[in-house]
């Protein structure tokens, strides 16, 4: 019996160094470089695309790895000329005991610069799609990974216009940094999926959708039935801090968005240097919340659809286009003892409602606490081009002023309660050149 487990222990160990050195010693004499071509076939024929592979490596300590270098795949011919995704070196760790079965499972999947271009075709398709994942279960090898690591990655998304041109970028991240679980790559790839795809966490260095942009990016990162959800996420942006939910649906002729945020510190002036027409028209620091929700459209302008609503206030701002307006001079003549005589462009405080529709933002109660001038009043401004304002409200002198200049205000069409004089005003013009104007408007 002794003997027998003797005998037993030594073969044991002679299989453990045989095995040792089988770990150690076969990437000498197995070089999987020499299958390349047979790879990428395989591959090809799997997700009906192009695939590039530079090199190939594996490693089978202390687990089975495969190495790739240089890997991407390249959009159908549906889409002009480009990478679907292009990744600088990708290492996946396979099942051991699987391909003993002749199965090749991934259990995790490290991306290292990962560069991801989504590509939206009038006619609905994306360029990751398979043309024929309809028909075919399974289309792509992979399956569902168990942990997928990106390490400075980069994601950028756009749309075809009608001729099918590349249209403008709608949504970036740069330097992106993400652990996902439970990834299902087949789905992803299946127009006609439901499941839950994946979850995790995600971090970017920068972050813009449309023209608002994100610093240092945290949120949780959700993947399903062909959408994307943000949650929990915090951001650093033009000087405050953001916080809120977002999701993109890919699903449809067109893809779609919800946003729910809420800002605080955000320096007014820093904000509307990314919109062109509104550079330098006010200053101040703003918080609030704004739901913002839309079809990203297959033209110049893809978010020129968006609708929503919010409130704001801003503080401590001054509106410099106003500065020299001569018809604002005037009523801030009757103000003589007042702190607006100084700068009549300064307020202290403004607060407003706003909806959303069709790049025209309305507002149906705006306050402004001006220094010696309070404005109370509503109305919208045009964001598709013309710039159109078309506001009207009352403005109240809050200092009580002379007998003599009482009279001639009441004169010029002031009314005086309780000792202050207040006037009916409206603002006209473009935002470029704002006109105020006492008196409302004819209806």
């Amino acid at each position: 019996m002794a003997t027998r487990r003797m005998i037993a222990v030594w073969l044991i160990a002679i299989a453990g160094c045989v095995l040792t050195a089988v770990v150690f010693l076969a990437p000498v004499f197995f070089d999987p470089d020499r299958y390349r071509p047979e790879v990428i076939s395989y591959l090809e024929e799997k997700i009906g695309k192009k695939v590039d592979i530079e090199r190939l490596a594996v490693t089978f300590f202390p687990k089975v790895t495969v190495h790739i270098d240089g890997f991407g795949v390249k959009s159908p011919p549906l889409f002009p000329p480009s990478y679907i995704v292009k990744v600088a070196r990708a290492d996946a760790v396979l099942d051991f005991w699987a391909l003993l079965h002749r199965k090749v499972v991934i259990k995790s999947l490290v991306l290292e610069g990962p560069e991801i271009n989504l590509v939206s075709d009038p006619d609905g398709p994306w360029n990751f799609e398979n043309p024929g994942a309809k028909n075919t279960p399974s289309t792509f090898p992979f399956g569902i990974v168990s942990r997928v690591e990106i390490k400075r990655g980069e994601v950028v998304a756009s749309n075809l216009l009608p001729s099918d041109a590349a249209g403008p970028v709608f949504f970036e991240a740069h330097d992106v940094s993400s652990e996902l679980e439970n990834v299902n790559v087949d789905a992803i790839a299946d127009p006609t999926s439901t499941t839950l795809d994946g979850q995790g966490t995600l971090q970017a260095g920068r972050l813009r959708f449309g023209s608002i942009e994100a610093t240092n990016l945290n949120s949780n990162i959700r993947l399903q039935a062909r959408q994307v959800f943000f949650t929990d996420v915090k951001a650093e942006t033009y000087g405050g801090k953001a916080t809120g939910e977002l999701s993109i649906k890919l699903s449809g002729k067109n893809a779609s968005f919800k946003t729910d945020a809420r800002m605080k510190g955000i320096d007014v002036a820093h904000l509307l240097t990314a919109f062109q027409n509104a550079r330098g028209k006010m200053t101040g620091k703003m918080e609030g919340e704004l739901k913002i929700a839309g079809e990203i459209e297959h033209s110049l302008h893809p978010l020129e659809g968006l609708h929503g609503s919010g409130h704001l206030t801003v503080h401590n701002g001054r509106v410099p286009s106003l500065r020299l307006n001569a018809n604002l001079m005037k009523l801030a003549h009757y103000n003589d003892l007042g702190p607006a005589k100084n700068d009549p462009s300064s307020f202290n405080f403004v607060s407003t409602d706003l909806e959303l529709n069709h790049e025209r933002i309305s507002s149906k109660v705006i306050d402004i606490d001006g220094y010696g001038v309070d404005l109370d009043g509503s109305g919208s401004v045009s964001l598709s081009g013309s710039d159109e304002l078309n506001y009207q409200g009352v403005a109240e002198i809050v200092s009580q002023q002379g007998f003599v200049t009482n009279l001639f205000a009441r004169l010029a069409g002031g009314t005086l309660k309780d000792g202050k004089l207040s006037f009916p005003f409206r603002i006209e013009g473009t935002i470029e050149h704002p006109k105020f104007l006492k008196g409302m408007k004819d209806k």
